[in-house]
């Protein structure tokens, strides 16, 4: 697709070409990775080398929203500002996408102990998801990838359904890249966004686990992919074993520190301790050691 000299001498090439060792000829270096085929730049190619790859690929931008609002749905009435439209390279796309959604992530209040507060989000799960997002998104599809900033959560919608066998209920498990061309070409560039392992919608859950806040959901309809980031906390330990106990007959520490993400042993036969106090659980009589285990205070 597209002109014969639309990626050879760009900005982007160019400067991408000169962290290469040994430094090839940009020309004979596209050729050789399939990303000029019989003289003319390929999607991949327009996507990742070209100033401006939207001339020739309309709707592969990014867009930011903030809505003023917790609903479910934004709103033109709820809108804080107009769409901010971000277009470039990839890898514009992604620098740029993710600096202005931290950026506007500043302006959502949360009341906290000394009055109205910025919200908290781990960064590297907002680099993740954005990246993700970008580099696997169905380009065929006339759509742009859109960041929405509410209130209590941040959505990110990547076109086109998840690729191959990967569901929303396996993706944390299972790889299957729709584009790998661009997920191996980008991982070149210098401070590459994505680490090319398959990691990063991972990555992105364990660092909102490590504040508390609950996982990200995944929700997939015909249009595309939504990963949504909540601003909720997880519920207590307390509350977490409580709820646990209503549709089970007893825990072990082994059990709580797996639902209630905790590493520490310790820690755990603290919380139980706790809750023995408090007469909402108790000891199960004779088990001892390994077998030791809790149940719902009758």
């Amino acid at each position: 697709m597209g002109n014969k000299c639309q990626t050879r001498n760009t900005r982007s090439v160019l400067g991408f070409s000169l962290n290469i060792v040994p430094h090839p000829e940009p020309s004979d270096w596209l050729r050789k990775q399939k990303l000029i085929v019989k003289e003319k730049a390929t999607v991949a190619a327009t996507l990742l080398f070209a100033d401006e790859p939207q001339v020739s690929l309309p709707k592969s931008g990014l867009k930011v929203y903030r809505y003023r609002t917790a609903e479910a749905e934004g709103t033109r009435d709820a809108l804080a500002f107009d769409p901010i439209t971000v277009e470039g390279s990839i890898y514009e796309l992604i620098k740029r996408g993710v600096s202005i959604t931290k950026e506007k992530i500043q302006d959502v209040p949360k009341l906290g102990l000394e009055g109205l507060e910025s919200v908290l989000y781990p960064a590297e799960a907002i680099h993740e998801i954005v990246t993700n997002a970008v580099i696997h998104r169905d380009y065929s599809i006339n759509d742009e990838v859109h960041v929405r900033i509410f209130d209590n959560r941040i959505e990110v919608f990547s076109p086109g359904k998840l690729p191959g066998y990967v569901t929303a209920e396996n993706i944390l498990k299972e790889r299957f890249a729709r584009n790998p061309k661009i997920v191996r070409i980008i991982n070149k560039f210098p401070d590459a966004p994505n680490k090319d392992i398959g990691e990063g919608l991972n990555t992105a859950f364990e660092k909102m686990r490590a504040l508390k806040l609950r996982d990200p959901k995944i929700q997939e309809s015909d249009a595309g992919v939504t990963v949504v980031l909540f601003h909720e906390l997880l519920a207590s330990p307390e509350e977490i074993v409580q709820n646990y106990l209503e549709e089970n007959p007893e825990i072990n520490n082994a059990k709580a520190r797996e639902i209630c993400r905790e590493g520490s042993e310790n820690k755990i036969k603290r919380l139980f301790e706790r809750m023995i106090k408090s007469n909402l659980i108790e000891k199960i009589p004779d088990r001892r050691g390994r077998s030791t285990a809790y149940r719902a205070k009758q």
